[in-house]
């Protein structure tokens, strides 16, 4: 009988040491999940200026590309035709906007002829040139002439064509332009 009583504490002891069944929790409300926002808008930054095109005004290339720097002449003449007037015309203008350029005009000839002549008619043609800008108001003292002859051609052949453009005045800039 003493081992019925024994057992009968030990079931009651554990009995009491047992903890009690935890109630039933309802279940948690679903909540859900915000759909992710959309990244803010990016601040755009300025489209980038487009850099400049063509020639730097009051530079050798926007001379050449703007005004033109050759004038040509008919066969054995140092007279100005209608077409080189024009373009001693624009290229006054262009040195009236930079006071600070210096010119060199170069007289050149076609092969025909001998050395001698065509040095005396490349002279003639670079002071027909100067004289017209010179009239025009550019000052004298801003350009200088030289004759090449016939010693620089343009185009080496003996044809007519290549003939017509060594007949010419070539106006190079030689301080003052922009860089």
């Amino acid at each position: 009988m003493r081992q019925l009583i024994v057992t009968v504490l030990i079931a009651a002891g554990l009995a009491a040491c047992a903890s009690p069944p935890e109630p039933a929790r309802p279940p948690l409300p679903t909540v859900e999940a915000p759909a992710p926002a959309a990244p803010a808008p990016r601040p755009t930054a300025p489209a980038p200026t487009p850099a400049p095109q063509g020639p730097v005004p009051g530079s050798v290339q926007d001379f050449q590309a703007s005004v033109g720097d050759r004038v040509f002449f008919d066969y054995d003449s140092f007279s100005l035709t209608a077409q080189s007037r024009t373009t001693l015309e624009r290229q006054a203008a262009w040195m009236q906007r930079y006071p600070a350029v210096r010119v060199l005009i170069a007289g050149n000839c076609d092969e025909r002829g001998t050395r001698e002549y065509n040095f005396a008619l490349g002279a003639r043609r670079a002071a027909a040139a100067r004289d017209y800008l010179v009239s025009l108001g550019v000052p004298a003292a801003r350009i200088e002439t030289v004759s090449y002859g016939k010693e620089r051609p343009i185009d080496p052949r003996a044809t007519e064509e290549a003939w017509s453009v060594n007949r010419n005045a070539h106006t190079q800039i030689v301080s003052g332009a922009v860089s």
